[in-house]
């Protein structure tokens, strides 16, 4: 027997089977991470405490802060991080999925050390910190449902900023010619669709390139929307970029809860929809026969067409949805945050909400615990600057584009996609 054999019969099971290969790259992230927390976020403080306001700023109940010691507080953060890192390096070393719940637990605790290591020696307005991390979270989960719902059904969708972006112009206009936000909103939802017409007109009835035409027709929307804004709505921002903006609407008694209150009861109709939306979605896609035939064209379409399943109809009517479910997301640009339209107002946040995508496994739950990740990376910015950290502003610039590339680089390889993601069904006869 020579080395190679020796070395294939070693690795091969008795049944003569071949063992899965060992998936280290979660376990080794979770370790590098791990690793920052202890350095950083508890060796570099000194004997100093933090203070974490939980009461509503000017609500009716007001509560004494809570104070935590930063460094015994944050020792401990790491030591549970050390405990699931082991328990992550045991499950990929016995050749096992680490779960999910792994990650997003790791993902908590890092965060809360990372929040109590900035505010060391000062307030940190707690309330303000999750509402802004939902606001800013908001859009980016919407844009991860459209990709969710395109994906799905076997088209990628890259356009999800073209159809955000598009959304975000359409409803500043149509509510400032109207001085009604639900038209713009409504016009934000037929801007998502006819974006997503284009894709699907291509993708699916012409079988150009996916991830091509996605990519072109976010350059045709940044550059027309540019155009529009530059030539019409700078001319008369009074007439034409002056929208009403969503109204905030207050649950009488549950807003006044300490944190919760703003955080959940006293919201705009677009957060509530979000609320909705995401449970929604779990329930359609896996109890509903849309989401069973879904599913089917994205993973099988040959087989969904044997049993009667229009494979391209399907699609149409799912990138359809997904620009309309883009659309309303982008509305809350300039209707929710901003209160207009300005160039480039997404930042390319529609990229971030297809990492999301990928980091939650195209799972509508964890990829919405994707999106509010990178909202609370967005929002830890302005977090650092308020609690006076002695922190580069550059650098907490790229803290959310460093995430987006550290979710893509550690967990795309152990994401799958759906089987004919991507692929065009083209129908016998044709």
């Amino acid at each position: 027997m020579t080395n190679d054999q020796l070395t294939r019969a070693e690795a091969a099971p008795a049944g003569g089977e071949t063992l899965a290969p060992r998936k280290l790259k979660t376990p080794i992230l979770l370790a590098v991470f791990t690793l920052v927390s202890l350095l950083a976020f508890v060796f570099t403080v000194g004997d100093q405490s933090t203070q974490i306001d939980i009461s509503n700023r000017g609500g009716a109940i007001q509560l004494d802060p809570l104070v935590f010691p930063t460094m015994l507080t944050n020792a401990v953060l790491t030591v549970g991080m050390i405990a699931l890192t082991v328990f992550a390096f045991s499950r990929s070393l016995a050749r096992q999925k680490v779960p999910m719940w792994v990650s997003a637990v790791f993902a908590a605790l890092w965060a809360i050390a990372l929040i109590i290591w900035v505010g060391a020696g000062a307030n940190v307005p707690l309330a303000w910190l999750l509402t802004g991390t939902l606001a800013l979270s908001t859009p980016i989960v919407f844009g991860s449902m459209a990709g969710l719902v395109a994906e799905r059904s076997g088209v990628v969708n890259i356009a999800i900023e073209g159809q955000l972006l598009s959304g975000a112009f359409a409803s500043a206009l149509v509510a400032s010619l109207t001085s009604n936000w639900v038209a713009g909103l409504v016009a934000a939802i037929v801007a998502g669709v006819l974006i997503s017409a284009i894709l699907a007109l291509f993708s699916i009835t012409y079988w150009v390139e996916q991830v091509v035409v996605g990519v072109v027709i976010n350059m045709i929307v940044l550059g027309l929307t540019d155009f529009l804004y530059s030539g019409l709505m700078s001319s008369d921002p009074q007439r034409y970029n002056s929208p009403d903006r969503y109204p905030t609407w207050s649950i009488p008694g549950l807003s006044e809860i300490p944190v919760l209150g703003p955080l959940l009861f006293s919201n705009t109709i677009v957060v509530y929809a979000l609320f909705l939306l995401v449970p929604f979605m779990v329930f359609m896609l896996f109890n509903s026969k849309w989401g069973i035939r879904t599913r089917a064209v994205g993973e099988h379409p040959k087989a969904a067409d044997t049993v009667g399943i229009n494979v391209n109809a399907t699609r149409w009517r799912n990138v359809l949805l997904s620009g309309a479910i883009a659309g309303f997301g982008g509305s809350y640009y300039t209707l929710g945050l901003v209160g207009a339209f300005g160039s480039e107002v997404t930042s390319g946040q529609g990229y971030i909400a297809l990492a999301a995508l990928i980091f939650g496994r195209w799972h509508p739950v964890y990829a919405t615990l994707a999106a509010i990740l990178f909202g609370f990376a967005s929002n830890f910015r302005t977090l650092a600057s308020q609690v006076g950290a002695d922190l580069p502003t550059e650098l907490m610039a790229m803290v959310p584009y460093i995430v987006t590339v550290f979710a893509v680089v550690g967990f795309v390889g152990q994401s799958r996609a759906p089987a004919a993601s991507g692929t065009p069904y083209i129908t016998q006869g044709r």
